[in-house]
């Protein structure tokens, strides 16, 4: 065995004061030494930083064609294609600046009809432990994979797993009883009902959740009981259902009464971003809906555990490589300086993937684990990680209690729901998870705060439109858990993720699971300022007036030389709907891009252009409606590279330039006198605005061209003479009535 690293750092120190306790035979002299050295749970969970999963290696499993085989032998480290972990490997680790390796490691396949461990096998678990361990590093050590604990069955199946389980944790206490408090043990991994509709979500796995507090109960008392000198000091790391990072999850966790217990979770959030295929854009973090996600993800782990004083080890995270470099740094950059000042380590998933084409949500490869390498694509991340571990500005554990706020009392603000209801997740089909909608509006939430007064599993508060749609959901800032009471910070809150708060017209509590909801209290916000993600989206209003069909948007930015950029143009519909963009700026510093007006609901009123990526550093300048033609230059576009012709614009200081005539009209629009109407008029017309002398109307020309019942030539008549053009005006409505 390994001995244990404490003993060599306080012999001297034993050594000097034994005489005093040589009166009290029930302490030995190595129990002294240990307990002089012992660290606490916070402790540990401090000096671990940051850590890193060897994954897809002890965690692989051997298969045939039929499934996952009964047993197999050393073979299974490089099962999934993983190269065998080396010494070389940890010190690389060690190197970068990670302080903790999580070594996944499945047993089913190397356990005989008794489940004895295979002697071979735990010989090279405990090799590649030692790795980390002659590193000085902190290594968790856990049952992972099994097939016999994740199961549909789940709920009704404590009785077959428990025995095995216990067998198995008895044997891995036995083989590291010696190692000192730099070997963590990890209960489970993601423990949940396979292949149920509920594998993933709460709702209904209240008897599952019950099963793993009884198994996870049963496995402190275990190693609790057991001999060896960290028996009763070893931190123990305890997951949820799934191990998920939500919190109706870990409201359901039973945390046992123990010094040496910390909270396993493992948070990809938010999801859409980190690992979701099925989203089709991953460029951009920056704005304030995945930012909000990930602060309510990492707000609501502090509120359940660590203000409580109990630690949590988040033991798997990490964003899956979409070729968004920038955007898992931004992800990162927020990830861990939150973390960091919660006092929360991090382990970052590795499973040795750098691409996938059939699982994109699944590249979770940092170190290239044959030359030790950083792979290029993720090296910035995590230099980032290492950057914010680094910085002493950001001091760990500092804001690992929220504040505390001081509310008006419920009696003193306006009641907005005074009926008792129950509401439960798992009649969401029915509209049940949620109080019934009621009115209210943005003027009845500025400057407020809700309060909703519960039982059972803390409510979200949602908010939407007339329509129900743009529905948006907040979670509390702040709870009361003596009162059962969760503040929700609207006039903060709300304002980051809604687009036109004038549009708000329905509030409603919603649950995860079950809740009951007691009242509902409008309140005035008190004078703090809370960790609300900042918004750096630039937004530029689109009056979609003058748009025409068949024509195409066309967006006019300005900014650095060949920056990369992107951003959106979006609209209200049933809800907000967006059309994505992204180009590169040339040398000049300049960027168009269009989009076809078909893109957008006929009829369309009004939307709004972002820019995302690099706020910055670019600015839209103008933006306008033109129709293919071969006169122009070509444009950069997400959607479709065409040519267009210079066009009515409308830009975000507008200026317009008038040609005013004194000479009757003869063909109403024929601005090249060509004796017709067409859109070649209105190519005539915006070549003579732009440069006079190049492109000179006759006096009779200019007088026809005036058509948009404003007096003098304008940019807007060649617009009318467009519409003529695509049929949305007739030549008989021209000239346009004169305003009055």
């Amino acid at each position: 065995m390994l001995r244990n690293k404490l003993i060599s750092r306080t012999v001297s120190a034993v050594a000097s004061v034994a005489m005093v306790f040589t009166s009290i035979p029930s302490i030995s002299v190595m129990d002294r030494a240990i307990a002089a050295d012992t660290m606490t749970a916070f402790e540990i969970t401090e000096n671990m930083k940051v850590g890193w999963n060897l994954g897809n290696t002890l965690d692989a499993k051997a298969s045939n064609l039929q499934g996952d085989l009964e047993s197999a032998g050393l073979e299974t480290e490089t099962a999934w294609g993983c190269p065998k972990a080396t010494q070389e490997l940890f010190d690389a680790l060690k190197a970068k600046g990670f302080n903790t390796v999580r070594v996944p490691t499945t047993w089913f396949q190397h356990l005989d009809a008794d489940n004895n461990i295979d002697p071979e096998w735990m010989a090279r678990v405990k090799e590649v432990v030692d790795y980390g361990i002659k590193n000085d590093m902190y290594i968790i050590l856990n049952v992972h994979h099994e097939n016999w604990v994740n199961r549909s069955d789940f709920a009704n199946a404590y009785d077959q797993i428990q025995p095995k389980l216990m067998k198995i944790w008895t044997q891995i206490a036995t083989e590291f009883k010696d190692y000192d408090q730099h070997l963590i043990f990890e209960c489970l991994n993601e423990p949940r009902a396979v292949g149920t509709e509920h594998e993933w979500w709460a709702a209904e796995a209240v008897p599952e959740c019950d099963v793993i507090n009884d198994l996870e109960h049963d496995f402190v008392n275990l190693i609790r009981g057991m001999d060896g000198p960290y028996a009763k000091t070893r931190l123990l790391m305890l997951p949820g259902y799934c191990a998920s990072a939500e919190t109706q999850f870990l409201e359901a966790i039973d945390v046992p009464d123990d010094d040496f217990v910390a909270i396993s979770v493992h948070a990809y959030s938010p999801y859409d971003f980190t690992m979701n295929a099925a989203v089709e854009d991953h460029s951009v973090f920056t704005g304030t809906k995945y930012s909000q996600q990930l602060s309510d993800i990492l707000s609501g782990i502090r509120q359940t555990f660590i203000e409580k004083d109990i630690p949590v080890v988040i033991g798997e995270m990490g964003t899956s490589n979409f070729g968004n470099t920038q955007a898992r740094v931004d992800w990162t950059t927020q990830y861990f300086t939150t973390t960091k000042k919660y006092g929360i380590p991090c382990c970052l998933w590795d499973n040795n993937t750098v691409s996938n084409p059939k699982d994109p949500g699944e590249c979770h490869g940092y170190i290239n684990r044959t030359t030790y390498e950083w792979y290029e694509g993720s090296a910035p991340v995590i230099d980032k990680m290492m950057e914010i571990m680094n910085d002493d500005s950001i001091v760990w554990g500092s804001e690992a209690k929220a504040p505390e706020y001081k509310h008006q009392d419920l009696s003193e603000g306006t009641v907005f729901r005074n009926e008792a209801i129950e509401i439960d997740a798992s009649k969401s089909k029915t509209y049940e998870n949620t109080t019934p909608g009621q009115e209210i509006s943005w003027a009845e939430l500025e400057g407020k705060e809700v309060a909703i007064k519960y039982t059972g599993t803390t409510p979200v508060l949602a908010f939407s439109d007339a329509s129900y749609g743009n529905w948006t959901e907040i979670k509390p800032y702040t709870i009361d858990e003596e009162n059962g009471i969760a503040y929700y910070l609207v006039s903060q809150q709300l304002p980051a993720s809604w687009q036109d708060l004038s549009t708000v017209n329905h509030m409603q509590a919603r649950t995860d699971k079950v809740t009951n909801i007691e009242k509902m209290v409008i309140l005035d916000a008190p004078e703090v300022e809370i960790d609300v993600p900042v918004d750096k989206t630039k937004k530029y209003k689109i009056e979609f007036a003058n748009a025409m069909t068949g024509s195409n948007l066309v967006l006019t930015f300005k900014g650095d030389p060949n920056i990369v950029t992107n951003g959106c143009v979006g609209y209200n519909a049933d809800g907000w709907e967006q059309v994505e963009w992204e180009g590169t700026t040339d040398v000049n510093g300049d960027l168009k891009v269009e989009i076809p007006v078909s893109k957008f609901p006929a009829g369309l009123a009004s939307g709004e252009c972002q820019i995302w990526y690099q706020p910055e550093r670019v600015d839209m300048v103008e933006y306008n409606f033109a129709f293919p033609s071969v006169i122009g230059t070509e444009t950069t576009t997400t959607s479709t590279t065409t040519t267009t012709t210079e066009t009515t614009t409308t830009t975000v200081a507008e200026e317009t330039t008038t040609t005013t005539v004194n000479v009757a009209p003869t063909v109403i629009g024929d601005a090249n006198l060509d004796n017709k109407c067409s859109v070649a008029d209105s190519v005539a017309i915006l070549q003579h605005i732009a440069n006079r002398d190049k492109y000179e109307l006759e006096e009779q020309g200019l007088a026809n061209a005036d058509v948009d019942g404003v007096s003098g030539v304008t940019a807007n008549d060649a617009l009318v003479i467009q519409k003529v053009d695509a049929g949305v005006l007739s030549k008989n409505d021209l000239p346009l009535k004169k305003a009055a």
